[in-house]
């Protein structure tokens, strides 16, 4: 073997290809995130946990954000894309105001920018884990939309992520009006995450809800929910059922 050759091969053994970087499998999720059009604005609502795979391993994720003056980001998936996507934002919204033209990002201009975002990172093989909710208000017009990890987006009076899609979303159907005052907004809101709370394995008792009015933002200090576990499915949950032990 000449020389070049052998410093070749002796260069692959020791620095061999660096791994691929990039989100190829979820870590550390979060669950559902539920926001709905009220009244005055835009509420939403999530938990606080972080799942490590199966396990619940945090529980003081916070997945809502406020984005610029008008607008509020929530997330469901992976919480390092959620970071990922929160600093995009950060510099967007600092170049928007370097313009200092009186003018500012509103809902519908970020909820766009989020698409391109994830279309792009989508069709590169490279996603971020993520389904979003954008709420927000600006000149007195509400704004509601999600986006998920491939890139299909809409645009909905009530919207949901993760386990929502398929348990708070009839909730929704059946009961959401668009006169909802902010105390039944949370109501509605707290039917649906303790609906969520019973079945979805990763959800836990510590949520926050945010609202967005013309006046600004305001996200809730986390609480729990009062709960009842004594159903008789639930103590019994097999009772009936062909088969059971």
């Amino acid at each position: 073997m000449s020389p070049v050759d052998s410093n070749q091969a002796n260069h692959s053994i020791l620095c061999p290809e660096a791994p691929i970087q990039r989100t190829q499998y979820p870590y550390v999720t979060g669950t559902s995130v539920v926001a709905i059009k009220y009244k005055d604005g835009i509420l939403m609502v999530s938990d606080l946990g972080g799942s490590y795979g199966s396990t619940l391993r945090y529980k003081s994720v916070e997945r809502i954000k406020a984005i610029g003056k008008h607008s509020l980001l929530g997330a469901s998936g992976e919480i390092s894309d959620f970071q990922e996507l929160l600093r995009n934002l950060d510099e967007l919204i600092l170049y928007d105001n370097m313009w200092d033209d009186g003018n500012a990002l509103g809902p519908k201009e970020i909820h766009s920018y989020l698409t391109r975002v994830m279309y792009n990172r989508r069709n590169k093989f490279n996603p971020l884990w993520n389904s979003l909710v954008l709420g927000g208000v600006k000149n007195g017009q509400k704004y509601l939309g999600t986006v998920n990890m491939i890139g299909v987006t809409f645009e909905d009076d009530h919207v949901t992520t993760g386990f929502g899609n398929h348990l708070a979303r009839p909730i929704l159907r059946d009961e959401w009006h668009e006169n909802l005052t902010y105390e039944e907004g949370v109501k509605l809101l707290e039917k649906c995450m303790r609906v969520l709370l019973y079945r979805d394995r990763s959800a836990v008792n510590k949520l926050q809800i945010a609202k967005i009015t013309e006046e600004g933002v305001t996200i809730s200090q986390p609480y729990s929910l009062k709960t009842f576990w004594n159903y008789a499915a639930f103590e019994n949950p097999t009772s009936g059922a062909e088969g059971s032990w």
